[in-house]
């Protein structure tokens, strides 16, 4: 930093990372101030955009301060009323439940890497797109974290603050901007927790952060407002259907999960065709059947046992495993097994036999991800079948984990375990294998 800019820094008591307002050649520029250059009297800033900027100091006639919204990270829920100007009031209204997540996140330009420190009133505010056919009547955050800390009771406190908006008969539905590591499990929770559902309820998130010129997180939170706003009442989730800013998918919460690391496009529905394709501008294509809004009375059921366990079937997995689990009172597995789900026969079949023999549930999923798994094709699935698992057809294993920690909330009955984990509640269980669905 030259001496001029360092005495720039110094006259308005500037840090790293501040948002500002400058008048530049009598022009306002506001942006947040990033680490500087070494060279030449320039004030480098980001944009609202995403993209920097540079401004020649001796340019600058006054300098402004905006101080940052801050979240509240205590445990209770804080609600916002935003204002309703005169030219939007007979929009329609949905509430946005704000979690944290990348969508909720900026550069930490002291640290280089991303935080989650975007309020949901400034996310609402970057999208002013959204006002221009819907109302944000509430802002309501439980709590502000990334989502790979997200725990089962996180679930459950999104589902009470889902319930209490859907609720209000001003509130078509309701919008969870979330991180999207761990977003198709709350969607899965979600679908479970709130029985009865009449309005829509979105999950939203972003592979890239909000503040970046690349961000996917302002064409997700448009088409998740309009998908907040129609005729559907299911729990699914809104994100870019390809890597340009193309349209999104909203695919149901139950058959939905993130396929790519890093990619823009990286939810993807499994086993089943996604239920919207939704475009920025309102335009919405029927792609499968669902569930339309209507007038059935939303039940909260929002309960959870957390002492279960998914486990990822290796080769030469030894019993231990799953014996370990049992010890620390494991109330329940699925296991991710090979193909039409197979486990190690004389490693695995016998604890998992141990298992049932206990009254500790054991179900199988496929790893493969796609197709279903069928316990009655090969002798070893026969023996794996007469230990006591049981198959779960195509049900993804997340969805499944999920599912079985909100049984074993309502029993521990084995019979009843089984009925309830075979019962399609929320389009988690297929009738039948679509040919037209692969990595589509």
């Amino acid at each position: 930093m030259t001496a001029a800019l360092a005495g720039f820094f110094e006259k308005y008591s500037l840090h790293v990372g501040e948002r500002i307002r400058v008048h530049w050649k009598n022009m306002p520029v506001e942006g947040v101030i990033i680490p500087q250059p070494s060279q030449g009297d320039i004030l480098k800033i980001k944009l609202a955009s995403g993209y920097n900027t540079g401004l020649d100091i001796n340019h600058i006639s006054s300098v402004e301060k905006i101080p940052s919204l801050k979240s509240n990270h205590s445990e209770k829920i804080v609600e916002h009323t935003l204002p309703s100007s005169a030219h939007v009031t007979n929009r329609p209204g949905f509430s946005l439940i704000g979690v944290g997540g990348t969508i909720a996140s900026k550069v930490n330009y002291e640290t280089g890497g991303v935080i989650a420190q975007i309020t949901p009133d400034e996310l609402s505010e970057m999208v002013p797109q959204i006002k221009e056919f819907a109302q944000i009547k509430q802002v309501v955050t439980p709590f502000t974290k990334m989502s790979e800390d997200n725990v089962p009771a996180d679930w459950i406190r999104i589902a009470h603050a889902c319930y209490d908006e859907l609720i209000k008969p001003d509130v078509n539905g309701v919008v969870v901007s979330h991180g999207t590591d761990t977003l198709h499990y709350t969607a899965s929770a979600l679908s479970f927790m709130l029985r009865n559902l009449n309005k829509p309820v979105v999950l939203v998130g972003s592979q890239r952060s909000s503040d970046r010129g690349s961000s996917d997180s302002v064409m997700n939170l448009i088409c998740s407002a309009r998908v907040a706003i129609s005729d559907i009442a299911e729990v699914g989730t809104c994100m870019h259907a390809t890597t340009s800013d193309d349209y999104c998918f909203f695919s149901r919460g139950t058959s939905v999960r993130k396929m790519h690391s890093t990619r823009r496009d990286a939810f993807r529905s499994i086993n089943q065709l996604p239920l919207l394709k939704v475009w920025p501008d309102g335009k919405m294509e029927k792609v499968s059947e669902y569930h339309p809004r209507s007038q059935e009375k939303l039940s909260l059921d929002a309960v959870f046992e957390e002492n279960i366990a998914l486990i990822k079937v290796f080769p030469n997995m030894k019993a231990d495993v799953l014996e370990y689990y049992m010890s620390k009172g494991c109330k329940g597995f699925v296991m991710e097994a090979t193909g039409l789900g197979h486990v190690h026969t004389t490693n695995i079949i016998p604890a998992i036999q141990h298992a049932t023999q206990k009254g500790i549930p054991v179900f199988i999923t496929s790893q493969t991800i796609y197709g279903r798994v069928d316990l009655n094709v090969y002798t070893n699935l026969r023996l794996l079948q007469n230990a006591g698992a049981i198959g779960l057809e195509d049900m993804l294993a997340e969805t499944a984990y999920v599912k079985l920690g909100w049984v074993l909330a309502h029993t521990k009955e084995r019979e009843k375990v089984k009925e309830m984990m075979l019962t399609n509640y929320a389009g988690e269980i297929t009738p039948f294998s679509r040919t037209d669905v692969f990595l589509n």
